[in-house]
Formats: C-alpha cells, structure tokens, sequence
C-alpha cells in the first residue's frame, strides 16, 4: 500500500469521526451516508494519479504568431515555378538541380505550376523558418515524399485563397542508406510544420501516410483532402487544429499523434473545424490524450459498426487483476486490429463540438479516464460506445448511443449533468473491473480496468434512457443516486435485469424508473433515504401499456409506458413518503406530454387497479396480492415476490 493511500484513508477516517461526532446519532440513516462518503473519497483518492496523468492542459496547446501569417507579399518573396520536369526560381534561397528544388535559406517561397515526377526539399542548416506559399501548385513524385523538410526550424504552408494545390506520390519508394525509412509521406517534415490559409490542398499518399511532422503539427485554416494508404495526419509531439475543412480517407489511422517517450507529448487538441474521416484503424488516436473543445466531425471507423466482430452473446466473464500504467500499458489490442473513433491512451475531454460516429470496436476509448462537458455527440458502435478503463464522468453536453454492444463502461462512472440515450446489446450502463476477458467470447479486444475494487456508479443529476438487451444499470460494486432522471426499458430475458449491483444502490434523490423481467430483478437497497417500490407482475406485460402511480388524494405520482415488455417495475420518487397510501393503476391513457414513455402535466384515465398499499420500509414489494415480504437478494437473484422457488435458478453472470 503507497504512502499516498494510506494518507487518504487516514484523512478519510478522520473525516468520518469528526462528522460522527458534530452529528450525533439522530437518524439510523447516518452511520450509512457516512460510509458512503468515506467510500466515495476513497475510491476518488485512488484513482487520483490515474485521472489526472496526461490530461492536456491549457499552456500546452500554443500557436507562434506567424503560424497564422497571411501578408506574404510584405515579406520580400522567392517565387518558384514548375515546369514539368524542371522549374524557375526568381530570388533567392533556392536551386534547382533536375527535377528537385532545394530550399536552403529562411524564407518566403511561393510555388506554382506543374512538377511531374519532382520533389521540394527544405533544408536549411540554421534551424530558420521556411514559409511555402502553394499557388496553384500541383507536384508527383513516384519514388519519394514530395514535399520533403528535411531541417528547419519551422516550416509553414500557406494556402493561397482561390487556389487548388495537389500533391501526390508513388506505391514504392526509393530510400539511401542514411534515411533508412525516411521520409514515408507525400508532404513529411522532420520540423514543425504549420499548415494555414484559406485555399484547397490535396493529398494522395499512395505509399504510407498523407502528411506527417516528426514534431508538431499544427492546422489553422484551408480546405484539405487526403487520401492516404495508411495515417493520414500525424504528428509525433502534437496535432493543434484551430480551424480547417478537413477530409480523410486513410486505410490506417485518420489523424493520429505517437510520442510516447514524453507524458506531456503526443497529445491531439482540436477547437474547431470540420472533420469528414473515414479510417480504416481508428480515426482518431493520441499517444496521450485527446482534447476537443469545438468542430463538426463525421467519423467512420473499421468500416464501421456493421463491420463490427460477432459477439458470443453475453456471457464473457471478467477476472481481477493489477494492471500497468496508462502511459506504459500496452494497448489491448495491435494497432492493426484497432478500429475505435475516438482513443487515447491516458485522457479524452470532450468540451464542445458534433459528433456522428460509426465504428466497429469502441466509439470514444480511453485506457485511462474520459471526461464529456459538453457536446452533441451520435454514436453507433460495433462494441463499447464509451469505454474508459478508469473512470467517465458526464457533466453535460447530449449522448445519443443509437447501436452499442455496451453503451457506457467504465469502473468508476459520474454522471452528474447532461442528457444520455444509450441503446445496447447487452448492459446500458456497466460499472466493471479487472480486465475484460469477453474477448474469449468473440468480442475483439480486452479491456484492463484501472479499479482499485471500489467500482462504483455515482448519479448526481442529468437525464438517462436506457434501453438494453442485458443489465440496464450494471455495477460490479455499488451505485449511488442523488439526482437526475433515469430511465431503463430493461431486458426481456429472465437473465438478467434492469437493476444489477453487487455492493449497495443508495437512492437519495432523483426519478428512477426501471423496468423489466422478472428473473434476476433487484430494487435499491434499504438503507436509502429515498422510498422505493418494486411491482412484480405474474405474467409478461405489453409493451407501451401504461404504469399509473398516484397517491390518496389522486396526485400522480409517475404515468410511465414501458417501451419494452416486462413483468417487473421499480419506481423511486422524491413525492414517495413513509405511512402515505397509493395505488398502482395498469393500463388506460394520458393526456399528459410524452417523452421517452414518461407523461408529465396531464390527466390519466381509463386504468385498471392492480394494488393500494401503504408504505413502511424504504423499499416495498408488491405483487397483484399487495404488499409482500420480497427482499433483494446479494448479488442480484429471484428472491423476490412471484419467483418459483422449485424453478432451477440460473447462473447470473457478471459484466
């Protein structure tokens, strides 16, 4: 156990006395909520270095004011053009031997013309700044890069407003003995490079990768097109896109950044722009981390979700076990067989932007942590549709998860703000820990939970709809709700369940609606502050056949239509009270306004009554009889009102 641990838990300790002790014994509840608190704390202080490595901080993400030149005509400018096989040069700076132009001097260069099988190569011994002007340019080279920077201090692109520019190079490329594999891009820089401008650049990459620095690489304007046989856009230390109309068809990675030497490197930040990328690997994936503030994008990635592996159904199981670092952790799985959207290896924070994703394995992976603040983002996904090794949190923006085969996952989840839609195969929301060995049942990858064992589901505001085939809310470990509005249309097989926790589910606040089968049923734990009821009918019931709750005095409570078919429902509201009456109406219609199956502002009429009954404990069980004695079982099971005790009961596995 690290001494930072042990501090935290003794903090922790100290905490809980000192709150015993100003609080007194009052309530029964107390010793509960402090508990949970001093869980909470624990889990977030061991999972402090995990969250906080990588994440890209403002002062790293910074442009030099002549990234965004635009005045070239100011600064005393070399003109270069192509002529086929050859080329012109008016100034200075420059020479011309065969087809290749060698830049050797800081500088303007703007370029124009035709070079059919030539090449521009930079290489200025003074590390100065080489700013190339593309001017209705157009340059193939069958045998190596283009446009090669071989040295420079930095070197600029600039698109001239108006213009098409073209670059293209060969299948097969010709290398020294000293460059061994350099270059491998039609436009590649061993220096900076800052691509800027308002006009159009194409790029065929026909042998590797369409454009590449081996430092960073920063885009502030233009309209570019690659096409490119393996990454698109790479750069090592960084990828800065402050503006741009950028499109990839990449059969590798679609932008991509590789330094994985230094924990403050290799790190994409994106504020805005518009992003068309088809990848045949991931579209996006930082060495680091990933930080997107702002842009449209439209991703497909592996051929996307149609294209993803078949699973084995929903029965992989999970071992426990350490693992590495993020930084120094292996993937898990080759680059190759990587077909995520969105990925990282230490952080992904999402602030704003639109996002229509569509991949084969997970849409947004991080084998770290995830944060999401803002942000419309759609996505259909052959595996995961948000997966985080160590944590997700939720904080705003709108998640649609139209296709998953797990909507969000994750060990520690924090859903505090925001409007979430998930649709899976199997679990909605799963709280998960160790690694992931369901690839053994066909899923394309493993997973390695970063958990210290305090697994955990936090809700504390936002908007949910869960609409899964498995687990609605899955947690190897415990799930609290304080706030926000959670919906789940449950599965409609007996092995499994809306509700599927192993630790506790403390509800204290918050609209939870929950319904499903009948066979693995769970409701929130006693111990909560908030009151609960759990109704289990005898048969399957229609879906969309309304659940009417209203109180003595006729003041509703919950109209809710099922989307799904079930047979059991838990319902937990703020305007449930100890020793008040109720009763549960099936059936009828409201006049009420509809969303997601939830009717709020109207009348409800035409029902039929199934139960009144009086509530005393914090959950309470109901079948058509009335008021039970069912309680949860530990872990989930059928030991509940309505389950044949003579009926073998089936294995419940654990995701």
């Amino acid at each position: 156990m690290n001494q930072k641990f042990t501090r935290s838990k003794f903090l922790v300790m100290l905490l809980c006395v000192a709150f015993l002790a100003s609080c007194g014994t009052n309530s029964a509840l107390e010793p509960n909520i402090v508990a949970q608190e001093a869980e909470k704390a624990e889990a977030n202080s061991n999972t402090q270095d995990h969250t906080n490595s990588g994440t890209v901080t403002a002062d790293q993400i910074t442009y030099d004011q002549n990234d965004a030149y635009s005045d070239w005509k100011s600064e005393n400018p070399n003109y270069i053009e192509l002529k086929g096989s050859t080329a012109s040069i008016k100034g200075s700076g420059a020479s011309v031997k065969d087809n290749v132009i060698t830049i050797t001097a800081a500088g303007v260069y703007v370029i124009s013309g035709k070079l059919d099988n030539g090449q521009i190569v930079v290489e200025v011994a003074n590390k100065g700044i080489v700013k190339l002007v593309l001017n209705e340019m157009q340059i193939h080279n069958k045998d190596s890069a283009p446009i090669y920077v071989k040295k420079a201090g930095k070197a600029i692109i600039s698109l001239q407003d108006g213009t098409e520019n073209m670059v293209t190079d060969g299948e097969n490329y010709i290398f020294s003995e000293a460059s061994e594999d350099e270059p491998n891009a039609a436009i590649f820089s061993k220096a900076d490079l800052t691509i800027n401008g308002t006009g159009t650049l194409r790029v065929k990459g026909n042998y590797n990768n369409g454009i590449s620095s081996k430092d960073d690489l920063k885009i502030l304007g233009g309209n570019i097109h690659i096409a490119s046989a393996d990454d698109g856009l790479m750069g090592r230390d960084k990828v800065l896109v402050k503006e741009g109309n950028i499109r990839i068809e990449a059969g590798g990675d679609g932008i991509k950044s590789t330094n994985d030497t230094d924990p403050l490197k290799g790190f994409i930040a994106i504020e805005a722009g518009r992003f068309d990328i088809t990848a045949g690997a991931d579209a996006i994936q930082a060495k680091t981390s990933v930080l997107i503030t702002g842009g449209d994008f439209d991703i497909v990635s592996g051929g996307g979700s149609a294209n993803a592996s078949e699973k084995a159904g929903n029965m992989g199981k999970r071992s426990f076990e350490s693992v590495e670092s993020p930084l120094t952790a292996e993937t898990d799985e080759s680059e190759s067989q990587s077909t995520k959207g969105i990925k990282a290896s230490a952080d992904i924070t999402i602030k704003g932007g639109k996002f229509n994703i569509d991949s084969a394995d997970d849409a947004i992976h991080s084998n770290n942590s995830i944060t999401i603040a803002g942000g419309d983002i759609s996505i259909a996904s052959g595996d995961d549709g948000i997966h985080g090794d160590a944590s997700i949190k939720i904080e705003g923006g709108k998640i649609n998860i139209t296709k998953s085969y797990e909507g969000i996952e994750s060990a520690l989840i924090s859903i505090i703000d925001g409007e979430i839609y998930v649709v899976s195969k199997d679990d909605g929301i799963n709280v998960a820990g160790g690694k992931d060995q369901s690839a053994l049942q066909g899923r394309p990858g493993q997973n390695n939970f970063r958990s210290s064992g305090n697994n955990r589901l936090d809700i504390d505001g936002g908007y949910v709809v869960i609409d899964a085939a498995g687990d609605g809310l899955d947690a190897n470990g415990s799930i609290y709700m304080n706030a926000g509005t959670v919906i789940v249309n449950g599965p409609m097989n007996n092995g499994n369940g809306a509700l599927d926790y192993d630790g506790v589910f403390e509800i204290n606040g918050g609209m939870l609606i929950a319904a499903g089968s009948s066979g693995m049923v769970q409701a929130p734990s006693e111990q909560s502050k908030q009151y609960s009821i759990n109704m289990m009918y005898s048969q399957m019931q229609e879906a969309g056949r309304i659940v009417h709750l209203q109180d003595s005095k006729g003041n509703t409570i919950v109209t809710f239509a099922p989307q799904k078919s079930y047979q059991s429902i838990v319902i937990s509201s703020p305007e449930l009270k100890k020793d008040s009456s109720y009763t549960l109406y099936a059936g009828g219609t409201s006049t009420g306004n509809e969303k997601d199956g939830l009717y709020t502002n109207g009348a409800y009429q035409g029902g039929s009554k199934i139960v009144d009954f009086t509530i005393t404990d914090s959950v309470t069980w109901l079948s058509e009889a009335g008021v039970t004695t069912g309680r949860n079982p530990m872990p989930g099971g059928p030991n509940n009102p309505g389950f044949d005790g003579n009926r073998n009961r089936p294995e419940k596995r654990k995701e």
